[in-house]
């Protein structure tokens, strides 16, 4: 874990330096972010289910299911409760970066390294809830919105789009020609150095100095300490599969989601503040999760 901590904070420093440098502008970031988004990590998501499937996997990912359901709707609880002193800009955007983590684009890949494609496939089965609470009771945090646009975001989003269609490809066991396989898979294997290569775009344009605040820390500790040791113990507790159990703590020990200032920015919370949470945690984030994974 912690080779593959250091391979990633590599990535991240490429993407600093051709940020500082500005081989790559702003509006090319986001261009980047949308690619990822839009592309890559979809077919990294489509190609977790390239499987033989069983009743043993299903039970599985029932359980990851029910794991991950938990973990969100007491994240999404939690942030309701603890941040009620702090003002509206930032508290909008700490509830949201305790409910919404970046283990779609940082989380998936370190799976991937650590419990190879079975670890993928269960990670991409505990996102499902995610991507349902981000796109809606997320963004119902900055703005309300009605309950058509609520599932419209859900059901568009190109990662669930890909568990839609990779679902059934599994269970069905249906051959894809052999060009499009590769292709998918080649894609998909490019999300781990472009997702953090963009973070280290995001962090190089954040002042280091103002970083660090009580709110920032709080943010973190609850994101990457509280959260996943809670999760560890009760799992332990359970007796749950180690490999489920290790994959549940650990998307769920990921730092704050790197969307969460392009958020912020859109519906009107202090997107500043979010960058600095991105920062911050993403940072301590490669200490914790190594840490985290002596107790898996």
């Amino acid at each position: 874990m912690l080779r593959l901590q250091t391979i990633l904070l590599l990535y991240l420093l490429m993407g600093v330096y051709v940020r500082k440098r500005n081989i790559v502008t702003v509006e090319a970031r986001s261009s980047f972010n949308e690619f990822l988004i839009r592309i890559t990590l979809p077919c990294m998501i489509f190609s977790a289910f390239h499987r033989d499937f069983g009743l043993e996997q299903l039970a599985a990912a029932s359980k990851m299911l029910l794991i991950s359901f938990g973990v969100y709707l007491f994240s999404s609880l939690l942030g309701g409760g603890i941040y009620r002193c702090i003002p509206f800009e930032r508290r909008s955007v700490m509830r949201y970066g305790t409910l919404v983590s970046n283990a779609g684009f940082a989380g998936l890949p370190q799976v991937q390294g650590a419990y190879g494609p079975l670890g993928l496939f269960y990670g991409s089965i505990f996102l499902i809830p995610l991507r349902i609470f981000m796109w809606s009771a997320g963004i119902s945090l900055f703005v309300e919105a009605d309950w058509k646009t609520k599932m419209k975001n859900v059901l568009t989003n190109p990662g669930m789009i890909a568990v839609f269609l990779g679902l059934p490809r599994m269970l069905l066991q249906i051959p894809l020609p052999a060009a499009m396989d590769t292709v998918i898979q080649t894609v998909g294997d490019c999300t781990t150095p472009l997702s953090m290569i963009v973070i280290g775009m995001v962090v190089a344009d954040i002042p280091i100095k103002t970083v660090v605040n009580k709110d920032t820390l709080f943010l973190s500790a609850i994101r990457l300490i509280v959260l996943p040791v809670s999760l560890l113990i009760i799992l332990k507790l359970l007796h749950v599969d180690p490999i489920l159990a290790g994959v549940s703590v650990m998307l769920t020990a990921m730092p704050v989601g790197v969307n969460t200032p392009i958020i912020a920015q859109k519906y009107g919370g202090d997107h500043v503040f979010a960058s600095k949470c991105v920062l911050l945690s993403t940072a301590l984030s490669l200490i914790t999760i190594p840490l985290l994974s002596i107790f898996l």
